[in-house]
């Protein structure tokens, strides 16, 4: 029987400003990528994020990214040292760990949010400073990745327990890589359509292409992100089509090599 891990990235609302459906999400996702105070989220935000993902039996992950809450993590900040990079890394997963503790939970996967992703997948420093901060601190952590990717290369290097994922929600280019956000099709906004991708790959190991080339991959964990207006139906929608096509969800730590 086919299982995968079902994730999305949450605890990203800050202050004032609400950014998605948290409560709902952590009903359908296996696990949480919790955003830790620099490109979205908060102390206040993080911990309940994480109250509820431990209420909802959802794996904690670290989700940390660009100190960049004026554009949600998603801008490109060029010039930064890929040593300050690690050491900014660190910085939040040590925020994201003693959150868990105080609630008696502990943090099993870390996941590189946004513009800094995009980067580190094809900079070999930048994926080698996203891999130490999580041998520095925990090497126990899963390291979730795209597959292909520089990190991918990177936490392999380093003996991480390297996690591979897809995007139900988003369009790849045919080297395997994401469709810049910049492009008309990075973002898949039917939730059908996003099922269908999501059945496909499950049964036959592949994902297609804005082209229509289809990429044989191996991974552990779909993404949906948490932070679009039709985020809580799409999961919804791709987590009912995986179950119907015969697949468990479950958390990442249960689905590692599985698929």
């Amino acid at each position: 029987m086919a299982i995968v891990d079902l994730n999305s990235d949450l605890g990203e609302s800050h202050g004032a400003y609400t950014i998605g459906d948290d409560p709902a999400m952590l009903k359908i996702v296996s696990s949480a990528n919790i955003a830790c105070g620099f490109h979205g989220g908060d102390a206040l935000v993080m911990h309940e994020t994480i109250r509820l993902a431990a209420e909802n039996g959802v794996g904690i992950g670290a989700h940390p990214g660009f100190q960049d809450l004026w554009g949600f993590g998603r801008r490109p900040i060029l010039g930064e040292r890929p040593e300050d990079i690690e050491k900014q890394q660190i910085y939040q997963i040590g925020a994201i760990e003693a959150m868990a503790a105080s609630l008696g939970q502990k943090v099993g996967h870390y996941k590189v949010h946004g513009a800094l992703n995009n980067m580190a997948c094809v900079d070999d420093d930048l994926a080698m400073a996203t891999a130490r901060a999580v041998a520095a601190v925990n090497k126990d952590l899963i390291y979730l990745v795209m597959p292909g990717s520089a990190m991918e290369r990177a936490g392999e290097k380093l003996g991480l327990n390297v996690a591979r994922e897809i995007f139900a929600d988003r369009a790849y280019e045919d080297d395997g890589m994401l469709v810049s956000r910049k492009k008309a099709g990075a973002m898949i906004g039917d939730a059908e359509e996003a099922a269908r991708r999501m059945v496909d790959f499950v049964q036959n190991g592949v994902v297609e292409s804005l082209s229509g080339k289809r990429i044989a991959v191996k991974i552990d964990s779909i993404c949906v992100h948490g932070d679009s207006p039709h985020a809580v139906a799409m999961a919804k929608k791709v987590r009912a089509a995986l179950i119907e096509a015969g697949v468990t969800i479950a958390p990442m730590a249960k689905t590692l090599g599985a698929l």
